[in-house]
């Protein structure tokens, strides 16, 4: 009997089966067996209990204008950018665990770096794909409760939403796909190599993707988690869109290799990535706040700087965020070569 997808029906394309989506010649996520010899080895590397961060929780300003473009760190991959007066949260999680359980799963080791009450009028939020430390329905409903963003997130994954959040505004995309949100800002969907899963019976029914959002302030870049896949996203991206003013990229929850390079870029890989596209400044995301991997809580800013210095590229292009640290956006600059 063929599986039956729960989240999403639709074509065969060149990246779903009819069932199941898939990264176009790349390699699928590892399984049990591999998941095993992952979680019962050795290697683990233990972290504080909790990691604070040296900037305090920020009020953000209501709005942004003109050509500034300022990024604030809430935790893990939820950023906050501000620009051409929108306010657009990615991947929020306010959530203590990243996790289907309040009493297990990866737990919170700093505080958000913006409380929810503190937040300036959402207008947009974007959600990379399904797994729990990127899609928070939680967080979502408060969100739409209070804001009543316009919510944009790849195939299948507003099901998952909407039976949390059942009159959220959702706008569903695909790989390829551009929605104009007005006032010259258009949004872009664009593919990353990834995956996807809720629970064990549903690995990749809904898709996963990387956004451009494209302004008269610039064209932002935003990652929320991918495989480096020999930078062939981050080269198709610079074709198709030119460079960028900034690129949101993952550098953390990377070892150990042989399980993780296939999903999570390690310092180096986003390093490479963001010379591939062409990125001005990035923002660094997807580290320090939960511990889904094996390295040190500092090991990948260590690291970052190790492979920016390598690159002969500044430390300043390549910001390693931190909850509550804000990030006001260089404006010019030719993108990394």
């Amino acid at each position: 009997m063929k599986t039956r997808n729960p989240y999403y029906q639709g074509p065969v394309t060149d990246h779903f089966d009819g069932t199941r989506f898939f990264n176009p010649d790349g390699k699928p996520p590892k399984g049990a067996a591999d998941l095993l010899r992952w979680q019962f080895g050795s290697g683990k590397v233990r972290w504080p209990a909790h990691n604070p961060s040296p900037f305090a929780p920020v009020k953000p300003e209501l709005s942004v204008e003109g050509d500034r473009l300022r990024v604030t760190m809430v935790g893990h991959a939820t950023l906050l950018i501000q620009v051409h007066g929108l306010n657009i949260l990615t991947d929020p999680v306010w959530s203590h665990r990243a996790s289907p359980f309040a009493f297990a799963g990866p737990q919170r080791r700093n505080a958000p770096g913006i409380e929810l009450d503190d937040l300036p009028p959402i207008d947009i939020v974007l959600v990379t794909h399904n797994h729990y430390d990127h899609l928070d329905v939680e967080t979502l409903a408060a969100l739409h409760e209070e804001h009543a963003p316009r919510i944009v997130t790849p195939l299948g994954n507003d099901t998952i939403i909407r039976r949390a959040v059942p009159d959220v505004e959702i706008d569903v995309v695909d790989w390829g796909d551009q929605l104009d949100c007005g006032d010259d800002v258009i949004l872009h969907a664009e593919p990353c190599h990834h995956w996807s899963a809720r629970g064990s019976r549903d690995r990749r029914m809904a898709l996963w993707a990387a956004f451009v959002v494209e302004t008269p302030a610039g064209k932002i870049y935003h990652v929320g988690d991918t495989g480096f896949h020999d930078g062939i996203n981050y080269r198709a991206a610079r074709e198709k869109h030119g460079a960028f003013r900034l690129a949101n990229l993952p550098f953390g929850a990377y070892e150990p290799r042989w399980f993780m390079q296939d999903q999570h870029q390690n310092p180096e890989e986003a390093v490479r990535g963001m010379v591939d596209c062409a990125a001005a400044h990035v923002a660094g995301h997807h580290w320090g706040t939960f511990r889904l991997t094996d390295e040190g809580v500092e090991e990948p800013r260590q690291a970052l700087e190790r492979a920016l210095d390598a690159a002969g590229i500044a430390r300043s292009r390549f910001r390693p965020l931190r909850p509550g640290e804000i990030f006001d956006v260089p404006t010019g600059g030719e993108g990394a070569e």
